[in-house]
C-alpha cells in the first residue's frame, strides 16, 4: 500500500441544491446527443483531459509514458490548464500536441460565472472538432464539464470513470477504484488498451527531466549559501494551494531548528507569492535558516530537491516533484485522502503524517472559517522531527554503504 489505510472511507459529502440541479441538468441534455458509431481498434487520435494543477499532472505521468510506449505511432493531444506549465517536464516525449485551456472551476483566484462556463462548453466543442480526435480520455473522474465538452465535439469514444455528471457524457464509465490518483490513471489507460493492469509505482514511477540549465542553477545558489560538503541538506516547503492543508508556521520554525541544531543545512522553498511565508518560517526558525521564497522556478526547486537528503511539507505539488526526483519525504494531511493523494513511491522512504482527528479525510478543502478547522494543525512538531531523523540516518547509512 502506498499510504496509510484509514479507519474508515472519506466521508460522503452531502449534494447542495445547485449540484442536484446540475446533475439533473446534465442529464437532460445528454439525452439529445446523437448517437455515435464506436471505432474498431486501437485509438489513431487521442485528446487526454487533465484539468488540475501541478501535483495531478506529475500523477499522470506514469500513465501518459505507458501510453505512449504502448501506442508510438497514435497522435496523443494533451489538454491542460496554463497553470500546470510548469509540470510538463514529467511527461516530456509522450505527447504530440499540446493544448493549453483555462478550465473553469480550475483557475484560482477570481473564477468563471455559470453562464460562461456554459458557454464555453459549446465554443470549445465546436473548435475541437477539427481535432479529429476518434478517443477522449476524461483523467479527472468527476470532470463533466470536459466530458460534455467532448461529446459536443464529437468525439465517438470517450471514456472516464463513473461518477453522477459525467457518466451521462461517457461511451464508456469504468467503476471508480478507491485508490491512488496515479493508479487510477494507469487503469484507465488499461482499459484503453486491453492489458493488464499494474498499479505499482516501483513499475510506473512518477518523473521529471530537469534541464542542465536547472542544474547549474541549483548548484549556483548551493555554492552562494556556503553548504559544507557531508551536512545534510533539508527543504522545508510549507505552501500549498489551499489554506486548509497548511501547518502552523510556528511548528515549522521548530523543525527547522532542531533539525539545522542537529547539523542540516535547512533551505525553506515557496513560489510566487510565498514569499512572505517563506520570510516568516525562516524568521521562527532562526538565522542559520536559508530562505529561497520566490528564488526559484519549479525546475530549478527540483535540481535543488534531488541534491537534498530530504524533502518536508504538507500535501503540494512540490512534495510530488520531490518524490519524482528520487528524495526521500515526509508529507503532513489533513483533509486531503491520502491514499489517493499521498505519495506515489516507496512507503518506507516516503511518510505520511495524517492528522488523528476521526473525521479525515473529510476532502472538504474550501474551508472559510480555517481556524476552526484544525485538523492538519493536530500534528505534533515531535512527530515530524522523528520521521525526519530516521529517514536522514537512512539517507545516511545508504551513503555509507556506496
Amino acid at each position: 500500500m502506498i499510504a496509510p489505510i484509514y479507519p474508515h472511507l472519506p466521508q460522503e459529502q452531502a449534494t447542495n441544491a445547485r449540484t442536484r440541479l446540475r446533475r439533473l441538468l446534465t442529464g437532460v441534455a445528454a439525452g439529445f446527443l446523437p448517437a455515435t458509431t464506436q471505432p474498431a481498434g486501437l485509438p489513431q487520435r487521442l485528446l487526454l483531459l487533465r484539468p488540475d494543477h501541478l501535483g495531478d499532472l506529475l500523477f499522470l505521468a506514469p500513465a501518459l509514458h505507458w501510453l505512449r510506449r504502448e501506442l508510438p505511432k497514435a497522435h496523443i493531444i494533451l489538454a491542460v490548464g496554463p497553470w500546470a506549465r510548469p509540470a510538463l517536464p514529467a511527461l516530456q516525449g509522450d505527447f504530440d500536441e499540446l493544448l493549453e485551456v483555462r478550465f473553469p472551476a480550475f483557475e484560482r483566484g477570481e473564477r468563471t460565472g455559470w453562464a460562461e462556463r456554459w458557454a464555453q462548453i459549446i465554443r470549445l466543442g465546436r473548435t475541437w472538432r477539427s481535432l479529429h480526435a476518434d478517443t477522449a480520455l476524461i483523467l479527472r473522474p468527476d470532470h463533466w464539464w470536459g466530458a460534455m465538452t467532448c461529446a459536443v465535439a464529437g468525439i465517438p469514444r470517450r471514456w472516464g470513470y463513473a461518477t453522477p455528471e459525467t457518466t451521462p457524457w461517457l461511451t464508456r464509465a469504468l467503476p471508480l477504484p478507491y485508490e491512488h490518483a496515479a493508479a487510477s490513471n494507469l487503469r484507465l489507460v488499461q482499459s484503453l488498451l486491453g492489458a493488464s493492469p499494474d498499479p505499482d509505482p516501483r513499475h510506473h514511477p512518477l518523473r521529471f527531466a530537469i534541464s542542465s540549465a536547472w542544474q547549474q542553477q541549483a548548484d549556483a545558489l548551493l555554492q552562494q549559501h556556503g553548504r559544507r560538503g557531508g551536512r545534510p541538506l533539508v527543504i522545508i516547503h510549507p505552501g500549498s494551494g489551499a489554506a486548509v492543508k497548511l501547518w502552523p508556521e510556528a511548528k515549522w520554525g521548530q523543525v527547522g531548528r532542531r533539525l539545522a541544531d542537529a547539523g542540516a543545512k535547512v533551505f525553506v522553498s515557496g513560489g510566487p507569492g510565498e514569499e512572505e511565508l517563506t520570510a516568516r518560517v525562516k524568521a521562527l526558525a532562526g538565522p542559520q535558516i536559508i530562505d529561497l521564497g520566490g528564488k526559484t522556478s519549479f525546475g530549478v526547486l527540483a535540481a535543488l530537491m534531488q541534491r537534498a537528503s530530504l524533502v518536508l511539507g504538507v500535501d503540494s505539488g512540490p512534495l510530488h516533484l520531490a518524490v519524482a526526483v528520487g528524495t526521500p519525504t515526509v508529507h503532513l494531511f489533513g483533509p486531503a485522502d491520502a491514499l489517493r493523494f499521498g505519495p506515489w513511491g516507496d512507503a518506507a522512504r516516503h511518510v505520511v503524517l495524517r492528522s488523528h482527528w476521526r473525521c479525515i479525510p473529510c476532502q472538504k478543502l474550501d474551508w472559510t472559517d480555517i481556524e476552526a478547522h484544525g485538523c492538519v494543525r493536530d500534528i505534533s512538531v515531535d512527530e515530524v522531527v522523528t520521521a525526519a531523523r530516521r529517514l536522514l540516518a537512512e539517507d545516511h547509512e545508504a551513503t555509507d554503504s556506496t
